[in-house]
């Protein structure tokens, strides 16, 4: 685009064909903006002609429909949000449009950013675009699939119990909870506050990095947001990851999450490769899982309740089957245990950041295996399941899934990376070189015609 070989009027027109061929399929999408996109595509193009430069001049990106934008409906995927339409951008919405980004889009979220997939309300689940009749893990769910299906070049994802995370590795793109504090979360619609992380979805580490760039920094709007040294994300990316100490969590995905066989394999060919990259390999142990989920349960179950309670009390018939299974039960959590979570959260964390005096990056798996299929999934597995990416939302480490490689029958598996706090930079890095080293980006999911 800057030596005028692509114009982003031209990027933008493609990329809205390619939704109109093939969303119809993937409802990756909940609400399309055209119009105001090809106008931002030509003021970019007016801007490269007059030698103007912007980090994400140009650039197609979509927005998780939580994220609340100016004059265009935000609806959290709910029929209690159904004619919601903000008068003011979220702030990392904001910062993406200063730095020249077209957005395409609302992308499909599960309900409130938790329920789901859900087949009873007027948005249809996202379908993976590696196989339709596969899930895509959630909430972020439409955002995995527009990127993985090159709807659009990144998008706006958030983390509350893995919602990046997961639907990273089962679209196979990459995705990072940042450092919790490091993103505003300013004009998101809530879940859960004491859990809540916004973060990028893009197909490379790299990309990620360019929007982290945009989207870290300081929001005085959020009671949350952390003062923290600017770092050059992308800038740091080629820096050698040679004598780097990883610790693998090798109990987490062989006893506490047991996970198939093609992730075990995908994990040890991740270590040969990590010891090829000259990174130090060593067995690491963290407490139980079940440790991390029962607290995250607890935390997470009584926020969205109380985020939710007077309209569950008075619409509970407007929600989903899945959200009320799913948050029902926070109107039973009791303060003692409330309190008792958020100690053991604090304990948790000690041990956590305890453990990254020892090593510097901690590697397991994003998922325990590929997309399982997305008809007969059960809302009880929220409360019931045990997942492999909760650590990140305890401690509010940064954690990041990269695709590893791809199962017997073409599905991705993703790799997940897990830093102490405010080592965004060497968790992006590493993904950066895994990438590279295992040559997972040279393949896309097929669309059929």
């Amino acid at each position: 685009m800057a030596r005028g070989a692509l114009s982003p009027v031209e990027l933008t027109r493609a990329l809205f064909a390619r939704i109109q061929a093939h969303d119809s399929r993937l409802a990756s999408f909940v609400t399309l903006t055209e119009k105001p996109a090809l106008a931002a595509a030509r003021a970019a193009e007016r801007a490269l002609r007059e030698g103007k430069r912007g980090p994400l001049l140009g650039i197609p990106l979509g927005v998780k429909d939580i994220f609340e934008t100016k004059g265009v409906r935000t609806t959290a995927c709910s029929r209690i949000l159904a004619d919601h339409v903000p008068t003011a951008d979220a702030e990392v919405v904001r910062r993406l449009r200063a730095a020249g980004a077209v957005l395409m889009g609302k992308t499909t979220t599960h309900e409130f950013a938790l329920g789901g997939p859900a087949f009873d309300l007027p948005w249809p689940p996202a379908r993976n675009p590696w196989d339709a009749t596969r899930f895509t893990g959630g909430s972020s769910s439409g955002s995995g699939v527009a990127v993985a299906a090159g709807f659009c070049l990144g998008a706006l994802g958030s983390d509350t119990g893995g919602s990046i995370r997961m639907p990273a590795s089962y679209c196979g793109v990459a995705g990072i909870k940042p450092t919790a504090g490091l993103v505003s979360r300013s004009g998101v619609i809530p879940l859960a506050p004491s859990l809540d992380t916004v973060g990028p979805m893009a197909w490379t580490a790299e990309d990620c990095a360019i929007l982290l760039d945009v989207l870290a920094g300081h929001d005085p709007t959020d009671p949350a947001s952390v003062k923290a040294p600017r770092v050059g994300y992308r800038r740091g990316l080629a820096a050698p990851v040679k004598g780097l100490r990883i610790g693998f969590l090798r109990r987490f995905t062989e006893a506490d999450v047991p996970v198939t066989p093609e992730v075990a394999a995908m994990l040890a060919r991740t270590l040969k490769l990590l010891e090829s990259l000259g990174c130090r390999v060593e067995e690491a142990k963290l407490p139980a899982m079940a440790e991390f989920m029962a607290t995250c349960r607890i935390l997470l179950t009584a926020e969205a309740y109380a985020m939710h309670e007077l309209n569950l009390q008075q619409r509970a018939g407007d929600f989903s089957r899945s959200f009320r299974l799913r948050t029902l039960a926070g109107g039973l959590i009791r303060a003692a245990d409330y309190l008792a979570a958020q100690r053991n959260r604090n304990e948790l964390i000690a041990a956590t950041a305890a453990l990254f005096r020892r090593f510097d990056l901690l590697i397991t798996a994003a998922t325990p295996g590929p997309a399982a299929p997305l008809e007969g999934q059960p809302a009880e597995e929220a409360l019931l399941g045990m997942t492999l990416v909760t650590p990140g939302n305890i401690t509010g480490f940064p954690a990041m899934s990269v695709c590893g490689g791809f199962s017997e029958n073409g599905l991705p598996m993703g790799v997940q990376i897990l830093g102490p706090a405010f080592g965004d930079a060497a968790v992006l890095r590493l993904g950066h070189h895994l990438e590279r080293a295992n040559g997972t980006r040279a393949a896309r999911p097929a669309l059929p015609a």
